[in-house]
């Protein structure tokens, strides 16, 4: 029997599923290199995302902050002095006109000090009258001797020029001229005398009065003062406004420099807007902002920036409105404040959107110049404001991109748009 030599098969079943399991890992490999590496596309429905454009024009970096009306000032009352809350005669919320009765504390020991001190002042005035009476009695009584000096001095005078002329005549002797020479000049001194006494009295008396009536206007003042402390047990309107934060009640017992209500004067109005400590050092009195509301826009002016941060990580400023306040507004209204943080300038600007949330303003999906597709490009952008992001490069005035969420495109490179 002779033996038949088969030539050998080149590709058995074996070696067949090995190149084909080889081809399949082969192609596994390419097919995920190039939809992870590669240009993948992702269908999107157009009704689905939002599709802006980008434009040029007034751009201002600002934020929006909330704020909360508040009177332009308000006015303390405070208790000068403490009391009972004897009568209330207003209640809280009341608009009030200056010097309106709002409350009466009573204090007796207040009232007992006015009383003593008023008997002080009628005191000082009885005592000042007699003193006084005194001064003029005892200036006549000077006058009078005064008036007698000078008789005697008159008469001393002439007996003495007779005396005189007798005596060069050798009618009478040296010692009756000497008598008469001796008798003139002591009335003379004594003329002298009651001359000066009279001026220095005079000085006297006028310094005694000025002090006397320093005394007097001294305790007028205290009077004064005694009685404006009784007058404070009323507390008054210290101007026309609304009486807000009134917390004593009748009966109550209140201690001096305790805080009883205030005066919110509703002339015009100010808000009070916490802004992020992130934006301390950007912001300083003098900034403006707006308040858009309806189709209107009304421009407000910071007057003051507390640079305490509180707990919550914000500080205050208030600003006040510049020219028209808007009608209608209340104390206590809240109003989202839009704070300028730069001047107008011209920019590139592309709209806010969800889209930042995924690219971090690194990129974004360009449309196509056919609309049918839309492909990532990079760019880079600056300030926002409540509307836009400011484009620094990547984008240019007129190009349309996609700004809503891409939280569904994953690492997609290009969408492909479908109505």
């Amino acid at each position: 029997m002779v033996d038949i030599i088969r030539p050998k098969k080149r590709f058995s079943t074996k070696r067949l599923l090995m190149f084909g399991g080889i081809l399949g890992i082969l192609l596994l490999i390419f097919g995920s290199y190039y939809f992870t590496s590669g240009k993948t596309r992702l269908n999107v429905d157009l009704e689905r995302i939002t599709i802006s454009e980008v434009k040029k024009g007034t751009f201002q970096e600002n934020i929006p902050e909330n704020g909360t009306v508040l009177p332009i000032y308000s006015i303390y009352l405070d208790a000068t002095e403490g009391g009972r809350v004897e009568n209330k005669y207003v209640e809280d919320g009341t608009f009030m006109k200056k010097g309106q009765p709002i409350m009466e504390l009573s204090n007796v020991d207040e009232k007992l000090n006015l009383v003593n001190q008023e008997n002080t002042v009628y005191s000082t005035l009885a005592t000042l009258q007699l003193g006084r009476t005194n001064a003029q009695q005892n200036t006549v009584t000077k006058l009078q001797t005064q008036a007698d000096v000078e008789n005697s001095y008159i008469e001393a005078k002439r007996v003495y020029e007779l005396d005189k002329r007798l005596y060069d005549q050798k009618v009478i002797g040296l010692q009756e001229f000497k008598a008469a020479e001796n008798a003139y000049k002591y009335n003379l001194e004594r003329k002298r005398l009651i001359a000066e006494i009279l001026k220095q009295d005079s000085i006297s008396t006028a310094i005694a009065d000025k002090q006397n009536q320093q005394t007097l206007a001294s305790a007028q003042n205290a009077l004064a003062i005694m009685r404006e402390k009784v007058g404070d047990l009323i507390i008054r309107a210290p101007e026309d406004g609304q009486l807000t934060s009134l917390s004593a009640e009748k009966g109550q017992n209140v201690n001096k420099g305790d805080r009883l209500g205030q005066i919110d004067i509703l002339t015009s109005f100010k808000v009070r807007v916490g802004v992020d400590e992130h934006y301390i050092s950007r912001i300083f009195t003098g900034q403006t902002a707006t308040w858009p509301t309806g189709d209107s826009t009304y421009k407000l002016k910071i007057t003051k920036v507390y640079t305490q941060v509180k707990p919550d990580g914000r500080f205050d400023v208030d600003m006040v409105f510049v020219g028209e306040v808007p009608p209608g507004i209340r104390r206590g209204q809240t109003l989202q404040i839009l704070v300028a943080l730069s001047d107008e300038k011209q920019a590139i600007m592309v709209p806010q959107g969800g889209f930042f949330q995924q690219t971090g303003g690194n990129w974004i999906f360009k449309v196509s110049e056919d609309g049918k597709t839309a492909f990532r490009v990079d760019m880079q952008l600056g300030n926002k404001n409540t509307d836009y992001y400011e484009v620094l490069q990547g984008l240019k005035p007129g190009d349309k991109v996609v700004t809503s969420s891409y939280e569904n495109y994953g690492n997609y490179q290009e969408l492909v748009l479908k109505k």
